[in-house]
C-alpha cells in the first residue's frame, strides 16, 4: 500500500485521524502549561485539492465533501468544530486547500507551544519547511521517524502528543511501529502517542494491536471505522487510530464522533464502529 498523501487528501481516513488529533489537542490546550506535538510522518502540511494528485483520485469528494450534505448533530458538530472551521475556511479558497496533520497542528496550538515536524521523503520535507518558514514555533525535520524519535524524547515541556501517520509503504510497517513506540515509552512513558493505520488484512491489525496492548502504557484506546460488512485483504476496508495515555473521556467524545462518520462513510451497510480499550488502568 503507498499512502503518499497528496493522492488521498480529505478522504474519509483524513477525517478520522484529523478530527482524533483536534480532539486531543483540544483537551491538551485546557491547561495553561505548554506542550509539544512530534507528527513522525508529517507530509508537506497543506494540500491543494485541484492538484494533479488529488483530481487523479477524487478522494476527498468521498470524504470532508460529503459533510456539507450530511451535517452531524449540534454535539457532534461542537466536538468536530476546531478541525472542521478551518476545513471550512481553506476549502472556500481558490485553489481550495486540505489541512494536513501540520497544518491542524499550528492552527490549533499556542505561542507557548512547540512543533516538530519530521519527514523522510526529501521533495515532501522541502514543501513542509516552505510552508513553515516563518513559523518560529516549528521545527522540521528530514529523516527516518524513528531514527530521529528518540533524541526528541521526553520533550522539555514534559507534555504533549506524538502523532504517528506513516505512509504504509513498506512490508513490514506495523512491525516498526510496535518496536519505536515500545523505545519512545522508555524515554517518556507518561506522553499521549497516536497511531494511524489501514485496514486492510485483519490479521496483522490484530496482531499489531496485541503487540500495543502489551507496551507499558496506563491506558491504550482503539478507534475503529470500517466502511464495508464483508472484511477482504485486496481492498482499503477501514482505518484505526490507537491512542496511549488518551486525555480523560477522549472515549466518550469518539463514540458520539463514530456514530455519525459511520454511515456517512459506509460502502455497504451503516458501517462498523469498533471502540474500546486494548488497556485500562488497574484499580486501586
Amino acid at each position: 500500500m503507498n499512502y503518499r498523501h497528496a493522492f488521498h487528501a480529505g478522504n474519509f481516513a483524513d477525517v478520522l485521524k484529523h478530527i482524533v488529533l483536534a480532539r486531543i489537542l483540544t483537551h491538551l490546550k485546557a491547561k495553561d502549561a505548554p506542550f509539544r506535538v512530534i507528527d513522525t510522518h508529517a507530509g508537506t502540511g497543506l494540500y491543494s485539492l485541484e492538484a494533479d494528485e488529488a483530481r487523479r483520485t477524487g478522494e476527498w469528494r468521498d470524504g470532508v465533501g460529503l459533510m456539507a450534505a450530511n451535517p452531524p448533530s449540534v454535539r457532534v458538530a461542537e466536538l468536530i468544530a476546531p478541525w472542521h472551521d478551518l476545513c471550512q475556511g481553506l476549502m472556500a479558497q481558490s485553489p481550495p486547500l486540505y489541512p494536513g496533520s501540520p497544518w491542524l497542528a499550528a492552527d490549533l496550538t499556542r505561542d507557548q507551544d512547540r512543533l516538530v515536524f519530521c519527514e523522510k521523503h526529501p521533495e515532501d520535507a522541502s514543501r513542509l519547511r516552505g510552508n513553515f518558514a516563518r513559523g518560529k514555533r516549528t521545527k522540521v525535520m528530514e529523516g527516518d521517524a524513528w531514527a530521529l524519535l528518540p533524541g526528541l524524547l521526553p520533550p522539555p515541556e514534559r507534555r504533549g502528543l506524538v502523532f504517528i501517520d506513516p505512509p504504509f509503504e513498506e512490508d513490514n510497517e506495523f512491525r516498526a511501529i510496535a518496536e519505536g513506540l515500545a523505545q519512545a515509552l522508555r524515554r517518556w512513558a507518561t506522553g499521549i502517542y497516536a497511531i494511524w493505520y489501514p485496514i486492510k488484512g485483519m490479521r496483522e491489525v490484530e496482531s499489531f494491536a496485541r503487540k500495543v496492548a502489551a507496551l507499558p502504557a496506563g491506558r491504550i484506546l482503539r478507534f475503529e471505522l470500517s466502511r464495508y460488512t464483508v472484511q477482504r485483504i485486496d481492498r482499503l476496508n477501514g482505518c484505526g487510530i490507537i491512542i496511549l495515555n488518551p486525555p480523560w473521556k477522549l472515549d466518550e467524545e469518539l463514540r458520539a464522533v463514530g456514530d455519525y462518520l459511520a454511515p456517512l462513510f459506509a460502502k455497504e451497510g451503516n458501517g462498523l464502529i469498533r471502540l474500546d480499550w486494548l488497556k485500562e488502568e488497574e484499580k486501586r
